[in-house]
C-alpha cells in the first residue's frame, strides 16, 4: 500500500514539474511579445533605454516617497488625555481614535465639555535654588 501511495506521489510531482515548465514557457512567450511591442513603441517615439530606465526609476521613487510619508504620519507620539470620565476618574480619553462608551453617552447628552481636563499652557518647571554652604 505504501509503495502505491509513494508511486502516485512521484507521478504527481512529475506532472507538477511538467506543468511548471509549461507555465514558464507560456509566460516567457507572453513576455517576449510584450517586450517586442514596448521596444517598437520606444523606437517609434525616439526613446532610449536610459530614458525608459530613468522613467521607471522616478516611478519607483514616487512609490517609495509615498511609503515614507505614510510611515511618518502613521506613528504619533504619546498624547496626554483630554477628557476624564466624571463617574470614574481612572478612565480617560485623548480625543483621538474611537471614543469610549462614556464619551459617546456624554456627546449624545451634550455634556462632553464638562469632562475636559484642565490643560496647562506650559509644563511646570521646578528650579532648585543653588546650595549655600
Amino acid at each position: 500500500m505504501a509503495t502505491n501511495v509513494s508511486t502516485q506521489l512521484a507521478q504527481i510531482k512529475k506532472q507538477k514539474e511538467a506543468l511548471l515548465k509549461k507555465e514558464q514557457a507560456l509566460l516567457s512567450k507572453s513576455h517576449d511579445k510584450v517586450l517586442s511591442k514596448i521596444v517598437q513603441m520606444a523606437k517609434d517615439a525616439g526613446l532610449t533605454a536610459s530614458d525608459i530606465t530613468a522613467a521607471m526609476g522616478s516611478v519607483k521613487s514616487a512609490k517609495a516617497k509615498a511609503v515614507k510619508v505614510a510611515k511618518k504620519t502613521g506613528s504619533r507620539g504619546k498624547v496626554e488625555p483630554k477628557y476624564r470620565n466624571p463617574a470614574n476618574h481612572s478612565e480617560t480619553w485623548t480625543g483621538r481614535g474611537k471614543s469610549p462608551i462614556w464619551v459617546q453617552a456624554m456627546k449624545s447628552a451634550g455634556t462632553l465639555d464638562s469632562a475636559l481636563i484642565a490643560q496647562t499652557s506650559a509644563p511646570a518647571v521646578h528650579l532648585e535654588a543653588p546650595a549655600t554652604h
